[in-house]
């Protein structure tokens, strides 16, 4: 049960929560007649925590794995993960550090399993980092968004070669797009034209629309969001869109 999104299948979010929690072991292969296990002698990890990444990984003469951006003072047997920005740390032993974009993690090696009591809270606080990424992949390409505020909102958008977004409108926000790469193809209403490197277009409230890339490099554009509500659920889609390759092929 659920609902086609381009071409994704999401599932119904009423009957995927009224689901055990359960693993498939439990859920699934133990009650199963029709699998089969097969003996396999070779070593295993699956590397299911930060501290079982921390016991595989290359380790320096301080027996610290660092991934990234990484400064150093007085530290050891400790695991760094930094994503989008320098992290630095002085007089730690034992610890997990990872940075991303949506979150920063620090924990005693010892106690990281615990990440769960923050998921916890998130999801009570009704935290948007709980439900999605600042990136977000689709299969026309992805957005990023760079600043976040209460009544406007920058994202990056990347779209592949041959592909476009789905026709649609906003009820309640505005849109400036910027495009800073490549060549877009604009659908404004009635109207469709081409914007190049350096040029913009502004989407009123109400107005269909849609972005597409018939180029054959990826298409760059910061879209600037502006408006009392910014929310996802002001999206309606006119179509499901198609990749642009399709659309010519049929034209």
């Amino acid at each position: 049960k659920g609902a086609v999104d381009l071409d994704f299948f999401r599932l119904d979010a009423a009957s995927f929560t009224a689901c055990p929690g359960d693993s498939i072991d439990y859920a699934v292969m133990e009650k199963t007649d029709r699998g089969a296990v097969i003996p396999l002698r070779a070593g295993w990890n699956d590397l299911g925590s930060w501290e079982a990444l921390w016991q595989v990984g290359g380790k320096d003469a301080a027996g610290n794995v660092v991934h990234g951006d990484v400064m150093l003072h007085d530290v050891s047997n400790s695991f760094f993960h930094a994503e989008s920005r320098m992290v630095a740390a002085v007089q730690i032993t034992d610890h997990v550090v990872v940075e991303t974009a949506d979150a920063v993690l620090i924990s005693p090696r010892s106690k990281v399993q615990n990440v769960k009591r923050i998921v916890e809270k998130l999801r009570a606080g009704r935290r948007r980092e709980v439900l999605s990424h600042k990136r977000q992949y689709r299969p026309w390409g992805w957005s990023e968004i760079l600043v976040e505020s209460d009544r406007f909102q920058v994202r990056q958008v990347t779209v592949h070669p041959g592909e476009k977004l789905a026709l649609q409108r906003h009820s309640l926000r505005a849109e400036h797009w910027v495009v800073v790469s490549g060549t877009a193809q604009v659908k404004k209403g009635d109207a469709e034209f081409m914007i190049r490197e350096n040029n913009s277009t502004f989407i009123p409230p109400g107005v269909p629309h849609r972005l597409a890339n018939a180029e054959a490099e990826p298409l760059v554009v910061i879209e600037v969001q502006s408006g009392e509500y910014l929310g996802e659920d002001d999206v309606y889609r006119l179509d499901a869109g198609r990749s642009w390759s399709d659309e010519s092929a049929k034209n």
